[in-house]
């Protein structure tokens, strides 16, 4: 696990200077705190920040590989590199060390771009080819590991595991995107393959992308996608001991490091199910990691002390304050990009925790995604179900008339707010999911924006990619749709940009087994009735964790990490929620209209309205502003 950096240039093959990619790896120097390399050749430099997992001492990056022809820099872990080495021993290669980042080495120099369907892990890896002066950038299937890159007015193209190592070149010029503010107030963070900053690029996952001595910047390929066009016909025992035995073997896989490795427990059934997979395996206690709430209507600490206790693990709780909003800062420097995800602060604590007993933790992000574990899902699915009985030009004049007149109850839970449902059902399946997944709509940005701002941003809709994604998504019912839209917008977009940040953050190494692309081609195969029955998500999953976990575990209902974001803008923070248009750095870019930004302020510290969501996100849009743009 580590922080990659480095520079390629198209074209002539100018020199590169060491320390100008030293610099760029130090930047980035927390996610790889037990050593650091640096390798340079004509028109090209590869740094590296190590974090030792595997092979603690024989695998230094950059690493060579055939007399120095390939280089390699690596972020990530190969799950199957056992398996591939003993492959490629059987054709002819010899390894000098014990760990992955060479087996991918002889992987590409056997099969080049090929050997990318054959990785079973978690990565963001550049390879240069001395041979044929070429640079090989790619990421993993559901992008775990993030990469960043941008074309350079001196002809260079330069990469880096974070925003804020490129920020170190002195060529990259810091001009805010538009663009990508509109889709972080739609969506709450900045999705691939648009950066916040103009010029800079985000290699979305499953793509990989080829540099060449000549020709410009190419664009990216897809190299794998997530196919739920086709149904599996076996019964469902037969089902369940696959979904089993696949859950088992990629729980395993993960469980193979040289440093000590536990989980992070949070009482959900995801994280439970992992720790009980990993307990069934290990001969020691495993190690567990969860965090308390001093509020009860938000502490899940109860339910994973119940796991420990079950499991015998060597458990570690902190219990934390509900305000946690010191931490701003913080969050901001962490994640350079916007960042509205307010679970980002008791992930870093989480993390901080873990960090103090391990350097691995197992986590159980992936399977609301692949398994339909989300209710926005199977409301979406539900709606389908309606879409398809009432044709379209019903639904549109008489629903959507029915739904403008009812008023709104954004204090209600989803399916209670008619008015929404009323809405989404008289549009196309696809914008009423892209509205499900989004933070704020289209009219609360559009009243938010200048008319500058509008000017520029033209007919320009952060949704509009999210329902094209999904109308060409390989599926046959909306609920594969919904999950689709989950997996390749959401999933790197909010929830692995929130875990990677935030663990390598304090040097700590996530891993998902629940995420292991042989699980997500399984699920995607389910027929709808495995994946959802009587409203419930998930359900071949818990139905074959039955004998492992308590029903009460099971089929208790989802709470993730909450923080009491309205409450501090009525308190602590009301302050910083005034400031916001006139005193800012929001207010300084003429991005928004100053009087509506204090408006939704002063309606919510009176009580009148409940802004706290939209408020966190212009305050997390201000912070990453003020400190990548300053005046």
């Amino acid at each position: 696990m580590c922080g990659i950096a480095g520079i390629f240039h198209i074209g002539t093959a100018k020199p590169v200077d060491p320390a100008r990619v030293r610099a760029m790896t130090d930047a980035i120097a927390h996610r790889g705190p037990d050593g650091s390399g640096v390798w340079t050749a004509p028109g090209v430099g590869l740094g590296h920040r190590r974090l030792s997992i595997i092979d603690l001492e024989g695998s230094p990056q950059p690493m060579g590989y055939a007399d120095g022809r390939f280089q390699i820099v690596f972020n990530g872990e190969i799950y199957n590199f056992q398996a591939l080495r003993s492959e490629l021993e059987a054709k002819g290669h010899v390894f000098a060390t014990e760990g992955d980042t060479e087996v991918i080495l002889a992987a590409y120099a056997q099969w080049g771009e090929a050997c990318l369907s054959r990785l079973n892990g978690m990565f963001a890896f550049a390879i240069y080819d001395q041979a044929d002066r070429r640079l090989f950038l790619a990421r993993d299937r559901l992008g775990v590991k993030p990469l960043f890159y941008a074309a350079l007015s001196d002809g260079s193209v330069a990469f880096a595991s974070e925003l804020k190592a490129l920020l170190v070149h002195p060529l990259l010029r810091r001009v805010p995107e538009e663009r990508a503010v509109e889709d972080y107030l739609a969506f709450g963070y900045v999705p691939d393959d648009r950066s916040i900053v103009k010029g800079v690029r985000k290699l979305p996952a499953a793509h990989h992308i080829s540099l060449r001595s000549e020709g410009g910047l190419a664009e990216p390929q897809r190299w794998w996608d997530v196919d739920f066009s086709q149904r599996s016909t076996a019964g469902q025992g037969a089902l369940e001991e696959e979904l089993l035995a696949i859950m088992r073997e990629a729980v395993s896989s993960r469980m193979v490091a040289d440093v000590p490795l536990g989980a992070f427990l949070s009482g959900g059934v995801d994280s439970s199910n992992v720790v009980a997979l990993m307990a069934e395996q290990s001969r020691r206690a495993v190690t567990t990691c969860s965090i308390g709430f001093d509020e009860a209507a938000l502490d899940e600490s109860s339910h994973a002390r119940t796991i420990a206790d079950r499991f015998a693990t060597d458990h570690h709780s902190r219990t934390v304050g509900a305000d946690q909003f010191e931490q701003i800062d913080r969050l901001a420097e962490i994640y350079d990009e916007p960042f509205a995800d307010a679970s980002a602060l008791p992930t870093l604590s989480v993390c901080e925790l873990a960090r103090e007993h391990v350097t691995v933790a197992l986590s159980g992000d992936g399977a609301d995604e692949a398994l339909a574990g989300y209710r926005r899902q199977v409301f979406h699915a539900g709606e389908e179900r309606i879409r398809g009985l009432i044709p379209q030009t019903v639904r549109g004049p008489l629903l959507g008339t029915l739904g403008k007149l009812y008023p709104k109850a954004d204090w209600a839970p989803r399916p209670l707010r008619a008015k929404t449902t009323l809405l989404s059902l008289a549009g196309s399946g696809e914008a009423g999911y892209a509205d499900a997944l989004g933070v704020t709509g289209p009219d609360a940005r559009g009243a938010l924006y200048s008319d500058a701002m509008r000017g520029t941003l033209g007919d320009y809709r952060a949704e509009d990619r999210l329902i094209e994604l999904m109308r060409q998504a390989p599926a046959r019912t909306g609920l594969d749709r919904a999950q689709y839209a989950d997996l390749t917008f959401w999933l790197p977009g909010d929830i692995l940009t929130k875990t990677d940040r935030a663990s390598m953050a304090v040097g700590l190494e996530a891993r998902e087994p629940l995420l292991d692309h042989r699980l997500i081609e399984f699920a995607a195969k389910l027929p709808d009735k495995y994946r959802v029955r009587g409203g419930q998500g998930k359900w071949l999953m818990k139905r074959a964790m039955e004998p492992y976990l308590p029903r009460d575990i099971l089929y208790r209902p989802k709470m993730g990490f909450v923080t009491p974001i309205n409450a501090w803008f009525r308190g602590p923070l009301a302050g910083e929620a005034r400031a916001m248009g006139t005193r800012s750095a929001l207010a300084r870019t003429g991005w928004f209209d100053g009087e509506a930004l204090g408006l939704i302020a002063e309606e919510h510290i009176a009580g009148r309205r409940d802004h706290g969501r939209l408020i966190w996100q212009m305050l997390m849009l201000d912070k990453a502003v003020g400190r990548l743009f300053p005046v």
